[in-house]
């Protein structure tokens, strides 16, 4: 898995990206503009640091606009980042102080019961 780190103004552009499949950047600058207040040019700016980056592909004619990596490689890519940071790469640290501050449902203490157990259902 690449290492692609995108700041929050990147993520506003993939978001669409990853709704939409593909995009002309056009489009994608009138809709940032409309939600955001970004210009035209701002938009612009982001979308290239995103193809320098391998994160979304030009596409000719008309600058259409893929997404080259998923929301969940960057959701992992993130995650990564954070608990490395944070909890000097301890998951187990990370775990403890998200859980410890909050309350789970039946149902999410049932989902993540069975992500453990298929993640590593040799060992149960």
């Amino acid at each position: 898995m690449s290492t692609i780190r995108l700041h929050e103004g990147e993520l506003n552009v993939m978001e669409m990206l990853w709704s939409n499949q593909s995009l002309p950047a056009k489009d994608i600058a009138k809709i940032i503009k409309d939600y955001i207040g970004w210009e035209k040019n701002t938009t612009y700016t982001v979308i290239k640091r995103l193809i320098d980056k391998g994160a979304v592909k030009r596409v000719d004619p008309g600058f259409i606009c893929k997404a080259c990596i998923t929301k969940k490689e960057v959701q992992q890519i993130e995650t990564d980042a954070l608990i490395d940071k944070v909890f000097s790469g301890s998951l187990t640290e990370f775990i403890d102080s998200y859980l410890g501050q909050k309350k789970l449902t039946s149902d999410e203490m049932l989902h993540l019961r069975k992500v453990i157990e298929a993640q590593y259902k040799n060992m149960f």
